[in-house]
Formats: C-alpha cells, structure tokens, sequence
C-alpha cells in the first residue's frame, strides 16, 4: 500500500479541523474573562482538571466556557492519539507521518500541563504566550500529517519553484508565527479573566486608537514596557507583511503550479483580511467578536503559510524507506 488509507486521512483531517476549533475556542476563553472560570490562581487540583472541585461545572457561564475548552482539548488530544497509534501500527514506512503523529501526541500533552500551570500562575502573559504558540506548532504538525497522508503527492516530484522559494516560505511562516506568539503575549497583559481586570489595561490600548501611528510616532519605542510590547507585534507583522507579499509575488509570477497558485492567492486574502482586523481592533473599542476573528484569520494564515512551504517539499514513497522498486511500482495512483 502507497497511501494511508481513507480513514486514516479522514481521521487526519477532523484532527485538523477539531484543532483550529480549538484555537478559536481558546481566544473565546480569553475575551469572555473565563481564563479563570474553574477557580483562581492556586486552586491546585480543584481549579484543574477539575473544576471549582467538581468533575462536571455547574451553570455558571465562564465555567461552562472554560470547561468546554478543556472537553474539547481532550476529544482533540484522544484524536492525535489515536492517530499516532494507528501510523506506528500501520505506516511504519512513512517515517515522516510516524514522527509527526508521535511528536503530536507529546505536546498535546505538554500543552495540556501547560494550560493547568497557565491557570495556577494566574493567566501569566508569558505562559499565555507559549500556549498559543504550541497550538500553532500542534496545528502544523497535523496538517503535515494530513497532507503527507495524501496519495495525489506520495512519491510525486515536488514542483520546481526556484531555489529561493523553500527558504523564503520557510522565513514567512516562522515569522508569522512569531506575529502571532507577540500577539499572544499582549493579548496576555490585558488581565483577562483576572480580579484586578479593567478594560483598556494592556498592551492593545498602549497605542491608543492610533494606527499604524502609536501615540503620535510611527514607532516610539521606549515610552513603556507596554507600549514596547505592542510595538514588538507591529514590527513582526510589518516583516511578516512584506516576507509574504514578496513569496506570493513569486509564486504567481513563476507559477510552478496549479496548488501553489491557489495558496498563494489564498495567503494573500488572509493577510489583508488579517491587516483590516488587526486595524479595526486598535481604531474601535474593544469589541470580542473582532479579537476572535483576528485570531482565527491568524490562525488560517498560519496554516495557509505552512501549507504552501509543505508543497515546495518532495513526500517520499514508502519504498524509499525499505527495499529499491522500480519507478513504475512507486509511481502514485492517480485519484
């Protein structure tokens, strides 16, 4: 057998899909105030995994939003799980799907003690940060897991897109994804969920409703370890900004391919829908739905950015990894 078969891709893909989810559930985490919701800071065991000492909340509303969370962290950790056992049982000869799916299961057990310490030191900004950041890499690995398990690209050459590209996608991404850790972290400061929380603390307001221009200046920084916060988000997102544009303009001037085409339109739909809702966040109040929504397009650009650069990269057949085949017993099965 080439490929996986189609319950394993399928099994992939609700992953993958049930992890974005997630993503986006943990931001409504954030913005309702029910970081907090199953207890404060230092509430041990009864705050996590329980919650307010109880298996099952009661009806208050941010217990019943932080709950949700950690239920659907579960069904998503049981799903990498169940993913990993089935490539190591089955696949053992994509090398790249067994890793993937194994290091998968690693963090999102790391990630689930993450979140309990995150609670236990009170929503501290840093650990904030790092759990958004691990759900991005968690996020990465199973798209690559989904898409390595497709038998369209198993053994078929990658596209010859110049010998830049794979370095420049590279870049993009990971700067991206540092746009969107930054962000975390500032988003941390707002001291959401917390006691001493008021609206307009933070880092989001260090700017004012200026932007790009923050507090008379394009970018002062100095003025304050907030300020400075804020514009650590702006400067990535400018560098992420530009890297992007520069990968698309290439892709769609080369034009390797159909795919590569298409994520390239793909990824810059996202940035500029990205840009407007990063803008109206900073020009208007603070509206939750905006801040939601500005996570989930980083979100999707995050994975459209991952999935161009995976595309640039050849998924060796599984019989690279044992004994030589002619080209024509490893050459896939058109679907």
């Amino acid at each position: 057998m080439i490929a996986p078969s189609p319950g394993f891709r399928r099994l992939a893909l609700a992953t993958l899909l049930a992890t974005f989810v997630l993503i986006v559930v943990g931001g409504i985490v954030r913005v309702s105030d029910s970081g907090l919701g199953c207890g404060p800071a230092g509430s041990g065991l009864e705050g996590w995994p329980l919650c307010k000492g109880d298996v099952v909340p009661g009806l208050d509303l941010n217990s019943v939003i932080e709950y949700t969370h950690r239920a659907l962290a579960g069904a998503v950790g049981l799903m990498m799980i169940a993913l990993a056992l089935w490539a190591v049982r089955r696949y053992r000869a994509q090398r790249g799907i067994v890793i993937a799916s194994v290091a998968a299961v690693v963090l999102v057990i790391a990630q689930g003690l993450l979140g309990a310490a995150t609670v236990e030191q009170n929503l501290d900004e840093l650990l904030v940060a790092t759990h958004l950041g691990l759900a991005m890499v968690l996020l990465g690995l199973v798209l690559y897991v989904w898409r390595s398990s497709r038998q369209s690209v198993i053994g078929a050459p990658a596209p010859d897109a110049g010998p830049r590209l794979r370095p420049l996608a590279i870049a993009t991404a990971a700067i991206v994804f540092c746009t969107i850790v930054a962000g975390g972290y500032m988003a941390g400061t707002q001291n959401y969920g917390r006691a001493d929380y008021r609206p307009g603390d933070g880092a989001h307001h260090a700017c004012g409703k200026e932007f790009p221009s923050c507090n008379g200046d394009f970018l002062p920084f100095g003025q304050s370890r907030l300020v400075d916060i804020h514009l650590t988000h702006r400067v990535l997102l400018y560098i992420a900004t530009v890297l992007a544009l520069l990968l698309c303009a290439i892709v769609l001037r080369r034009r390797p391919n159909r795919a590569l085409t298409s994520s390239a339109w793909l990824v810059l739909g996202l940035l500029g829908v990205q840009l407007v809702l990063g803008a109206l966040n900073v020009w208007l109040d603070e509206y939750e739905l905006l801040i939601v929504a500005h996570l989930s397009a980083g979100t999707l650009l995050w994975a459209a950015l991952v999935g161009l650069a995976l595309q640039l990269y050849r998924v060796p057949a599984p019989a690279e990894a044992g004994s030589p085949r002619s080209a024509a017993e490893t050459k896939p099965v058109a679907v």
